[in-house]
């Protein structure tokens, strides 16, 4: 674990160049909100979260739940970053009989929590773990990161309802908020704004961040730990395709894998 600006910097362009490697192998997938919430991901598994690579089900594990499943390159890359997950398996994304698919598989990889890719369930699992936690008087926290367009979805306003119900101040929710998806702009296909009012109103802290600053965002993170009675959400202001300059904020990335002449260009901007 490291709370060094810097390292954190360079740990988290080291994965984005894992993304980049991983989709243009694969020939398919999801760059640019894997791109949007590199950044979170680091902060989270390199600076925060509590876990133990030699022992992936340690029980007072901090838990993560990626509910935007289609982001699953930042997941593995972490992952594999960390230790939990063998790093031989990059190079077979999307390809048959490897445990790296699409969407992450709670019974194929090592520090999956749940299997996610179905919008919008993400944040009841969460909050089903962190009220389970709460029972089992487990000193640890739930991190569920969302996409902004699955806020579209009505069951996260039910998983909110519920964790603010239950008191759970375990359980902490955080959308990469880039404002892009499938179909375009999230304010013209179901607009969400104001969407850190609607948190507030739910019950929920709520605290609003750039998503890619780790001053912020741990900041934000070590606010949420102080925070009793209440769930925590933190609205992290993100770029669709993040650190890779053709793909920043266009909406085409968001399921296009790079070709091998995109993942050149691509990867030496990482560099």
């Amino acid at each position: 674990m490291t709370r060094d600006i810097k390292e954190l910097a360079a740990i988290a362009k080291k994965l984005r160049r894992m993304i980049i490697e991983m989709l243009a192998g694969a020939g398919s997938g999801h760059p640019g909100g894997s791109l949007s919430a590199a950044d979170i991901v680091t902060a989270l598994y390199f600076a925060k979260m509590r876990y133990d690579a030699q022992n992936p089900q340690w029980r007072e594990r901090d838990k993560f739940v990626l509910s935007k499943g289609h982001a699953a390159p930042a997941l593995y890359a972490a992952l594999m970053e960390a230790g939990l997950l063998d790093r031989d398996l990059q190079a077979t994304l999307r390809k048959i009989g490897s445990p790296l698919q699409g969407h992450p598989d709670m019974h194929k990889v090592p520090g999956v929590e749940i299997s996610t890719g179905s919008l919008g369930q993400g944040i009841s699992v969460a909050a089903g773990i962190a009220l389970a936690g709460k029972l089992d008087k487990l000193n640890s926290k739930v991190y569920c990161l969302t996409g902004d367009g699955e806020c579209q979805e009505g069951q996260v306003w039910e998983a909110a309802m519920s964790a603010a119900h239950y008191r759970l101040d375990n359980l902490i929710v955080i959308t990469d908020r880039n404002r892009l998806q499938i179909d375009g702009d999230t304010e013209q296909v179901m607009g969400l704004e104001p969407l850190a009012e609607k948190w507030r109103a739910f019950g929920f802290e709520v605290l609003e961040i750039d998503g890619h600053d780790f001053t912020q965002i741990l900041g934000a993170l070590d606010r949420a730990d102080t925070i009793v009675g209440r769930p925590v959400y933190i609205l992290a202001n993100t770029v669709k395709g993040k650190g890779v300059s053709f793909m920043e904020n266009k909406a085409h990335y968001h399921g296009v894998a790079p070709t091998p002449e995109e993942k050149i260009k691509a990867l030496a901007e990482l560099e």
